[in-house]
């Protein structure tokens, strides 16, 4: 799958609208904090128009141009295989998605703030990869193609690992939400796509499905590095064995959860003192 270099309606019209947004944004300050994606705007105030506004403000030019010129290499291509409308479903979807998913990632961080259109670009990136994961994908002024499908494997296995570390100010919550939405809807879109491609279609997706079931079941995977859950063994002994002193594992999930209802202020000395000998030992 080369980059195409057609026009495209949908794709173009959604690009001049971030880049006109983006200055905006850049030129006054009061316009992009009023408008970004603001975790205790949102929950708090109840202003739900940040999770469509931040989509179309970004930091910088170089976070516009790319998001811009990535969209606009894909965007064509789904509107010749689908239709413009089904792009636009696409793209909103995916937006809404990316943004609900790293809504409920940084729910208990009231100060979380977040731009970009990545989420959706996301979407329409794996959204194209699904339709044809047997073609290529190329970068930007580097001579390298790579199957498209192994494209879409890199590209979801970063989105979680950059989830569970949250490390590096990147919105991997917003991309792999937004690039779930845009494989789902391009399987309803074409379902022959399981039928030819499966073993594709579920090396991409499926990591990331599990991975949404893991902090869905258990919030606490993403407050600690190392830490992935309890291995079913371990539960099954922490049950038969009693013991008087609770276990590492059971400390630390009592910690986490205090953490997650009520905050890591709340807790004590001896707690966090507890949770860092904790963490090293793990």
């Amino acid at each position: 799958m080369e980059m195409i270099n057609d026009e495209s309606i949908v794709g173009g019209f959604i690009s001049l609208l971030i880049v006109l947004t983006s200055n905006k944004g850049l030129k006054d300050f009061m316009f992009f904090e009023k408008n970004a994606f603001y975790v205790d705007g949102i929950l708090k105030d109840k202003q739900w128009g940040r999770l469509i506004s931040g989509n179309f403000l970004h930091c910088n030019w170089f976070h516009v141009a790319f998001n811009v010129l990535t969209l606009l290499s894909f965007s064509r291509f789904l509107e010749q295989e689908l239709s413009p409308w089904a792009l636009l479903v696409i793209y909103v979807s995916a937006m809404l998605g990316g943004d609900l998913l790293s809504l409920f990632v940084h729910r208990n961080q009231g100060d979380y703030r977040a731009v970009g259109a990545s989420g959706a670009v996301s979407g329409v990136v794996i959204a194209s990869v699904l339709l044809h994961p047997n073609g290529t994908i190329g970068f930007f002024m580097l001579p390298v193609h790579f199957p498209s499908w192994i494209f879409g494997v890199v590209f979801m296995l970063v989105s979680i690992l950059g989830v569970k570390r949250q490390s590096d100010g990147i919105g991997h919550d917003a991309h792999l939400g937004g690039a779930l939405i845009g494989a789902f809807l391009a399987i309803k879109y074409r379902p022959e796509v399981l039928q030819e491609h499966l073993w594709m279609v579920l090396a991409i997706v499926l990591p990331a499905i599990l991975f949404m079931l893991l902090i869905i079941r258990n919030p606490n995977v993403l407050l600690v590095d190392s830490y992935w859950g309890e291995p079913p063994l371990s539960i099954k002994k922490a049950v038969t064995v009693k013991k008087e002193a609770p276990s590492p594992e059971e400390e630390l999930d009592a910690i986490l959860t205090k953490i997650k209802q009520k905050g890591i202020k709340k807790l004590t000395n001896k707690e966090r003192r507890r949770l860092k000998e904790l963490r090293e030992r793990m």
